[in-house]
Order: C-alpha cells, then sequence, then structure tokens
C-alpha cells in the first residue's frame, strides 16, 4: 500500500514536470485566429540583423523564446560582432524594437545597446534539451 501511494507521488510530480516544460494544455475545440496587418512572423525574425539606435550592427536574430505559450526572449547571434567565435545571449523581447519598411519592402531591428553591453551579458547556450 505504501509503495503503491508512493508510485502515485512520483507519477504525479513527473506530470508536473512534464507540464511545467511545455506549452499550455491544448483546448478540447480548435480555437482560429485572424493575424492582422500589424503582426510580426517569427520567420520574419530569424536571421534578421539587429542594429543599435545609431545604425552599428548588434547581432542577428537567431531564435524566439516561448514558455507558458508567451514569448520571454530573443536569442541574438553576437559573435561576429564582439570579433570571436559564436555566441549567443538572450534578450527580452521589450528590448528590441521591430518594425517593417513599406518605400524599402523590408524589416528592420533595433536595440538600445552598445558592444559593451553584449560582451557583459550571459551567455546563452544551445546545450541539452536545446542542442542543435
Amino acid at each position: 500500500m505504501r509503495s503503491s501511494a508512493l508510485m502515485v507521488l512520483v507519477t504525479l510530480g513527473m506530470v508536473g514536470v512534464a507540464q511545467a516544460q511545455s506549452t499550455p494544455p491544448a483546448s478540447g475545440a480548435p480555437q482560429f485566429s485572424t493575424i492582422s496587418n500589424n503582426a510580426i512572423l517569427s520567420s520574419r525574425l530569424i536571421g534578421l540583423d539587429v542594429q543599435s539606435a545609431g545604425g552599428k550592427g548588434m547581432g542577428k536574430v537567431e531564435d524566439v523564446v516561448f514558455e507558458g505559450g508567451q514569448i520571454v526572449g530573443i536569442v541574438l547571434s553576437v559573435g561576429e560582432i564582439l570579433g570571436g567565435g559564436q555566441r549567443y545571449v538572450a534578450v527580452d523581447p521589450s528590448a528590441i524594437s521591430v518594425r517593417y519598411t513599406e518605400g524599402e519592402n523590408r524589416w528592420q531591428a533595433t536595440m538600445n545597446a552598445d558592444v559593451d553591453q553584449l560582451k557583459s551579458a550571459p551567455e546563452f547556450r544551445y546545450e541539452g534539451k536545446w542542442r542543435r
């Protein structure tokens, strides 16, 4: 009896861990969305060069990070900017401004940062379940 109760608790604990690493459970019926013209698709962000407000290259968008169904980060590749090997940093989505310029038919991304801030930023590593 005691081992059965322990197994149930362990199983429930494992289910909780699995849900914490994924998006919220899907609802029973599909829900469809209408996407407005003001939306930004992640496919347009990946590979986008990010510049400082002064036009200096800050890096390139490598990934968009989701947690609990919300965007929580943007991973930038900054190794080329810093003059070293491949290096990644994760920034809050609010730190990057993305806009589409109609006349030029292109997307632009800017952020208020300088090279020293990129150097001192914590490094993001593609390890474990994110390994490439």
